[in-house]
């Protein structure tokens, strides 16, 4: 059985999450610079089987695209080019960031360590995947 990795793809860092094999858990995965992560999800999936990769889908309050969103579909292109038989679709980001510094502070975490932009990214990836999970869960 394959794994679900959901990608939160930012400017300048991108945080990957995964799920376990029977797609019942999403796990934190990394966070590295955004240059590095498409090298880095063709390695992990030489390594491990990947059927579908969940991207973050950066809208406003409004409903529309942000302004990363251009950054996204250039990644979401490059992706689907290097990896044609892994499928990818996006999932709405909305407040994972929010979410996630949230998640922190909750699970106790010192202030120094909630700071660490790699730390939230790599939480709002696993919110998206966990909201991702959710969603095919109540469809079935």
């Amino acid at each position: 059985m394959g794994r679900i990795m959901a990608v939160d793809y930012g400017e300048k860092r991108t945080g990957l999450a995964v799920t376990d094999t029977l797609k019942l858990i999403a796990n934190g995965l990394t966070s590295l610079p955004s240059s590095e992560a498409a090298g880095y999800i063709v390695r992990y999936a030489s390594q491990e089987p990947v059927e579908l990769i969940v991207v973050g889908y950066p809208k406003q309050m409004n409903n529309e695209p942000s302004e990363n969103m251009k950054r996204v579909e250039a990644f979401v292109a490059q992706l689907t080019k290097i990896l044609p038989a892994i499928p990818v679709e996006y999932y709405d980001e909305r407040f994972t960031s929010v979410m996630a510094q949230r998640a922190m502070i909750d699970g106790g975490l010192k202030k120094k360590k909630r700071q660490d932009k790699g730390l939230v990214d790599e939480i709002s990836a696993v919110l998206i995947l966990q909201g991702f999970l959710e969603r095919l869960r109540n469809k079935g």
